[in-house]
């Protein structure tokens, strides 16, 4: 067992650490999922060592990875195969009453590699799609999700659904997706492309106002754990996951992808992906946007700590995550889950074994014997500059006259100013 464990309110009762007096907001009793306890054999994917298992709104998961929303949970197939690898639960690409509106084109996808623009030999970091949501028939996807209900009862599948700013065609989803025996929804308020104009997807993530009277629709209706999943194209992430909290929902998922443009073809000059000489802003993912998501999951569990300290609320961390140590990263900031999408789409479905054989060198090496020991530890750590400068002049008066690194501006010398730069480097 760790010696200095902090565990998080972010999905549990118990604490993140020291936390303002804040009285807690009146919401409803929490969904729970009575979902079969999850088996932990190595047909599941399970290792030797420390404990992966995590517990989460009433589920039961064997480790924390799960597939996110899109290509790779498109299917019976690719679904039963994420299961049969061990992942730990499955989110189903989004789904809408109407997939006859839904039309993507080819290719969707452009890739980012590290070095010059166009460069063919740097390692991947970055990924742009302009996929749509779920172009198969509802009806579908439901006799699916149904099946792989039936044959992998003790699993955790969760359906991601979308629909139009229509209180009837919401609850009439949500009804005809609970019925085939899912563990819970996720709500996409954070496609970033793709049908604004009816206000699905971001249009009501950064719309607050929006939003709750959505939430509202949903969570009224919904009789199994809601997530809510939230999109970084926003000022302030924090301000949609308090509303969705306040709401209803028993968690949020982020971030989804970042509205981008990949890049321009200096050959062509067509901008990527190229669909017959035109393109369209994309969402933007990969290893490229981990910093930005764990600035915005950070945001959203500091709001949760604060905001939400006795609440049974829980957190999935999404973007960039090829490796156990990136997964390590967002549980210590207080992700129940981790999710990864474009990291399957790289990789494949068997790096599931490659991230839970990581995650369990990363809490060996700390002594963490379950996820719970280390979920959240990080938070302590965040601060304001104003709080830096203050303990940066205190600790130079500790240290007297020990000098890390410049006092002031005008200390800087011609001469030496790459060893100075170097005194002022933390990593």
């Amino acid at each position: 067992m760790a010696t200095t464990s902090l565990r998080s309110s972010v999905g549990s009762s118990s604490s993140l650490g020291p936390r303002a007096a804040v009285p807690p907001l009146d919401i409803r009793p929490r969904r729970v999922r009575m979902a079969a306890k999850a088996a932990t054999g190595a047909e599941d994917g399970a290792v030797s060592g420390p404990d992966l298992r995590v517990r989460v709104n009433g589920l039961e998961l064997p480790n924390p990875f799960v597939i996110g929303s899109g290509p790779p949970g498109t299917n019976y197939t690719v679904m039963k195969r994420a299961f049969d690898e061990g992942w730990g639960a499955v989110i189903a690409k989004t789904v809408s009453l109407d997939a006859a509106k839904v039309v993507n084109v080819t290719p969707r996808y452009a890739r980012l590699r590290a070095g010059s623009n166009g460069s063919a030999k740097g390692p991947i970091i970055g990924w742009e799609n302009i996929e749509l949501i779920s172009d198969r028939p509802l009806e579908i996807m439901l006799n699916e999700f149904k099946q792989l209900k039936e044959e992998y009862p003790d699993r955790v599948l969760i359906a991601s659904i979308m629909e139009e700013y229509n209180k009837e065609a919401w609850q009439e989803l949500i009804e005809r997706v609970e019925e085939t025996g899912v563990d819970a929804l996720e709500i996409n308020f954070s496609c970033p492309h793709g049908m604004p104009e009816r206000k699905m997807g971001a249009a009501v993530g950064q719309d607050c106002a929006l939003l709750e009277e959505v939430c509202g629709w949903i969570n009224e209706k919904a009789t199994v754990p809601v997530w809510a999943k939230m999109t970084p194209n926003i000022t302030d992430i924090s301000q949609p996951a308090r509303v969705a909290l306040k709401s209803g929902c028993e968690g949020v998922s982020a971030i989804n992808t970042i509205m981008s443009v990949m890049g321009i073809n200096l050959n062509t000059l067509h901008p990527e992906p190229c669909v017959e000489g035109y393109s369209t802003p994309g969402g933007y993912s990969a290893k490229a946007v981990h910093p930005i998501a764990l600035g915005k999951v950070m945001q959203i569990a500091k709001m949760m700590q604060s905001d939400f300290p006795n609440g049974d609320f829980s957190l999935s961390g999404i973007g960039g995550v090829e490796t156990g140590g990136d997964a390590a990263e967002f549980i210590l900031l207080g992700a129940n889950t981790v999710q990864v999408c474009t990291g399957v789409m790289m990789h494949g479905y068997g790096v599931v074994k490659k991230l839970c054989a990581e995650l369990q060198e990363f809490m060996s090496k700390h002594n963490f014997s379950s996820i719970e020991d280390f979920r959240g530890v990080s938070l302590q750590y965040f601060t304001t500059h104003t709080d830096l400068v203050r303990r940066q002049q205190d600790a130079i008066q500790q240290r007297k006259a020990i000098k890390k690194g410049l006092q002031s501006d005008k200390d800087w010398t011609g001469d030496g100013f790459v060893k100075e730069t170097e005194s002022m480097v933390s990593n």
